[in-house]
């Protein structure tokens, strides 16, 4: 559906509405009321905008979350190109899932439009994306012979993602996040110790090769 400017802009008023909702300390289960009263739109508008009605609006809010998550690292993640760049990309990562909490809106989301088309292409392309721009990172500091060449950048960029998952996840339960900022910790740690000097996970753990851990919480 082609839409006027005017009408790109109300759908995505609309979204941003449902964001913000589902941004809050306890959206529980949406209703197209909810929305409607969210967003001061009518039911007329809403199936307007979104034909499918509220597991396409859910679907569009769920892309809009995902978004987030890799615009809430920028400009960090677009530029790991030195070790203050990945200080930096660390940092605002774990202050994003800190202020996030227990509360996961993208979760919240996924868990309602579970079973609608598309909504598993949401999490799995913000995983991929996220991925690829943590292995442009590694690459570029190879290319800077600041990391070993022979490091395999694509399996290293997958440990991170497994790894900021596992600790997201830890936070979300225990409201603790010193598993995530470990785990980031180490892993760059080990990215370090595989730079032309370093032997690998041993060496960055060397007191003249340890990456210094912070503390957030």
């Amino acid at each position: 559906m082609a839409l006027t400017a005017k009408g790109r802009a109300t759908r995505q008023r609309i979204i941003e509405g449902a964001a913000a909702h589902m941004r809050g300390d306890a959206p529980g289960t949406v209703t197209l009321d909810d929305i409607r009263a969210i967003t001061g739109t009518s039911k007329g508008q809403l199936f307007h905008y979104f034909p499918g009605g509220k597991e396409e609006i859910l679907l569009a809010v769920a892309r809009h979350e995902a978004e987030r998550v890799i615009t809430d690292q920028q400009p960090h993640v677009d530029s790991l190109t030195s070790w203050p760049a990945w200080t930096r990309w660390r940092d605002a990562v774990v202050a994003r899932y800190q202020a996030q909490g227990a509360h996961c809106p993208l979760g919240n989301l996924m868990d309602q439009v579970g079973s609608t088309p598309g909504a598993a292409e949401v999490a799995a392309s913000l995983l991929r994306r996220w991925q690829r721009l943590l292995r442009e990172g590694i690459t570029a500091m190879r290319a800077e012979e600041l990391i070993d060449p022979a490091l395999d950048a694509d399996q290293a960029a997958a440990a991170f993602i497994a790894g900021i998952q596992g600790g997201v996840q830890m936070l979300r339960s225990t409201g603790d996040s010193t598993p995530l900022e470990a785990v980031i910790d180490i892993l760059i740690a080990h990215l370090k110790g595989r730079s032309a000097q370093g032997t690998g996970l041993s060496a960055a753990l060397t007191p003249e090769n340890t990456y210094v851990l912070h503390s957030h919480v």
